[in-house]
């Protein structure tokens, strides 16, 4: 847990101030509007616990691009200054001014920079491709022609919430596999490195004949001890050739893929980027922005290649004049009660409203499957597993029991 020093203000405009003890800055937010307090200011203090980082690490060198905590925390205040008729200038000045994230503050600089030359706020926005997305900008964008900027930034801010709620599902779903395997790799590391030694030395004093596992196996641990270094360096040149072959369309795609292919996970993973997509939609079609151009949007904002690719193809059957719903049945993303709220919502023109209900659909699923995750996973792992116990097992006492027989005939 960190400690965290807000500002802001009540319900009254009145300015109010404290500290709270949360897992990160979006969890102080939530918890501050959910008291009716607007945040303005939200810093950390002292983290606690083991997870806290030392005060000498806790500088810009190690400062990413701001996050989705960041950008919640933004739309939120842009909402609560532009619906009280703070001047545009003023209220990103007075946000830059109190931003403790380096990078926001040197990106809001900018935005006002850019206003004062003359540009829109959206266009000021899509400046910094890295910091906002194009489904922010265009929503800004709309907000800003409609006269209702105050109600973007709060649509933009629902979603956010929600995105982040749906990327802390698919992240759960994924930690208790990744740390059952990682644990499996460190003991196999260890037997290989300091027990099939001395079980190797052991048969060796004896100079039997042995089993081709424990050959195997000890073939492994002999050119994992005496050649190490290959295996690290190795290690760490895939790693690398990895990260920049991820960071390729292909690289993404063969990722993507993989992901929606893994057992049981590859449901719940499929399941949570429809829900993103469908809230993605839904903010789309609430801010005004043309169908077309918000597939285009939408198709970016699901952030999998596989599924991005679906909604082009769904984007390009709309284009040629299906309606909806159809082209949705067509690509094969959508359950058949999904398909149905997608053609009611057609019928009488609620469109955003019936995404809204899919997102939810999806989201409880989600839920319930994480919830579930142990029961579900938890056969699988234990094969894995247990195979790699039992190969560990031949490969030591095959060649035990092959001796203790020796010994016993020849006595």
């Amino acid at each position: 847990m960190i400690l965290y020093r807000f500002k802001g203000r009540d319900r009254q405009g009145r300015p109010v101030s404290g500290e709270v003890r949360a897992e990160n800055a979006a969890a102080v937010a939530a918890q501050l509007v959910g008291t009716g307090v607007t945040p303005i200011r939200i810093e950390a203090g002292v983290a606690t616990g083991r997870g806290a980082l030392p005060a000498f690490l806790r500088t810009e060198i190690f400062t990413r691009n701001p996050g989705i905590a960041d950008l919640m925390l933004f739309a939120r205040q842009m909402y609560s200054l532009t619906r009280s008729g703070v001047p545009l200038v003023r209220a990103l000045r007075g946000l830059a001014e109190s931003s403790r994230h380096p990078v926001m503050v040197r990106t809001l600089e900018d935005v006002v920079q850019s206003l004062g030359a003359g540009r829109d706020l959206a266009s000021a926005l899509a400046r910094h491709p890295k910091v906002f997305s194009p489904l922010f900008v265009n929503v800004v964008r709309v907000g800003e022609n409609s006269g209702k900027l105050d109600e973007a930034f709060l649509r933009l801010y629902h979603y956010l919430a929600f995105d982040a709620n749906t990327r802390a599902k698919v992240a759960a779903a994924l930690r208790y596999p990744v740390i059952v395997l990682v644990a499996v790799a460190v003991a196999i590391g260890v037997i290989m490195t300091m027990v099939v030694p001395q079980f190797a030395r052991a048969f060796k004093s004896f100079g039997a004949q042995l089993p081709w596992p424990t050959q195997v196996i000890i073939a492994v641990s002999d050119f994992t001890v005496n050649y190490w270094y290959l295996l690290l360096g190795g290690l760490v040149l895939a790693i690398f050739a990895g990260r920049s072959a991820l960071a390729t369309p292909q690289g993404r795609l063969f990722t993507d893929r993989l992901k929606l292919r893994l057992p049981v996970l590859g449901s719940i993973v499929l399941r949570a980027t429809l829900a993103r997509f469908a809230r993605s939609f839904a903010i789309i079609v609430r801010a005004g922005v043309p169908l077309m151009d918000g597939l285009v949007l939408v198709g970016r904002a699901v952030q999998n290649e596989v599924v991005a690719d679906k909604v082009r193809t769904l984007r390009e059957a709309v284009e040629r004049g299906e309606n909806l719903s159809r082209a949705a049945a067509a690509s094969g993303m959508f359950t058949p009660l999904v398909l149905q709220m997608l053609s009611v919502g057609e019928e009488t023109g609620r469109i955003d409203e019936m995404m809204e209900e899919v997102a939810d659909y999806y989201d409880r699923e989600v839920a319930a499957d994480v919830d579930n995750l142990a029961s579900l996973i938890e056969p699988l792992l234990i094969i894995v597993v247990g195979g790699v116990v039992l190969l560990l097992a031949l490969a030591v006492f095959l060649p035990m029991w092959d001796l203790s027989g020796a010994a016993l005939k020849r006595n």
